[in-house]
């Protein structure tokens, strides 16, 4: 058996949508079940994010702290947002999310992992990258308002990262998901055999 996930669309017999906001929704969905049974769904539309585990000379990941008013803590996250327009190359808003949130660029990019992740209530897709030779971007900062003026920013050795999100400290899940997919790469073919950044996302599809 190869171990794989597959599209599959069970069938709608009804569906509404009794919330609208202004970035995600809420659908209610009639599915019809295997056996024939029709159970009501409740889920979180969403319009995909893309996220940046941004690796600089000294093998240390660059994070931001923010507030996050749902779980009522201040997490450490890696730079990350959504997919503003329908189809947006997600490569673009990734290097817009850095610039944007941390004043950096970088020259290599590739795609670190794709990931569901809350697919039991959320149809939200995140694209995760892996950027290198990172530099200072040039111009004015980005004008922060809300959460991220509250902002803070910090460069973390990969290796007290692990230790941090094994004992319970880090919770965010870009940030645990590409602190260990970049481990599982480095530990197997190695980071230059990551996909690359313009690499297919079946989840999001874009132009190139």
């Amino acid at each position: 058996m190869t171990i794989k996930d597959t599209p599959e669309e069970w069938q709608i017999r009804a569906s509404e949508t009794p919330f609208r906001g202004n970035k995600t929704s809420v659908r209610t969905d009639d599915v019809v079940m295997p056996d024939g049974s029709v159970a009501r769904r409740d889920y979180q539309v969403h319009p995909g994010s893309v996220a940046v585990l941004a690796l600089d000379d000294e093998d240390r990941v660059l994070l931001i702290r923010q507030y996050r008013h749902p779980v009522r803590q201040k997490l450490w996250e890696i730079p990350a947002g959504l997919l503003d327009v329908p189809g947006e190359n997600p490569l673009h808003a990734a290097q817009r999310e850095l610039y944007e949130e941390a004043h950096v660029k970088a020259e290599d990019w590739r795609v670190l992992t794709d990931v569901y992740p809350t697919p039991g209530g959320c149809d939200e897709a995140v694209r995760i990258f892996l950027a290198r030779d990172l530099s200072e971007a040039k111009g004015e900062r980005f004008a922060v308002e809300n959460e991220e003026a509250d902002m803070e920013h910090a460069r973390v050795p990969v290796d007290e990262l692990v230790r941090g999100l094994l004992n319970g400290e880090l919770h965010n899940t870009c940030l645990v998901v590409g602190v260990l997919s970049l481990v599982a790469a480095r530990r197997g073919d190695g980071l230059d055999a990551l996909r690359p950044a313009l690499a297919p996302w079946p989840a999001r599809p874009f132009e190139v």
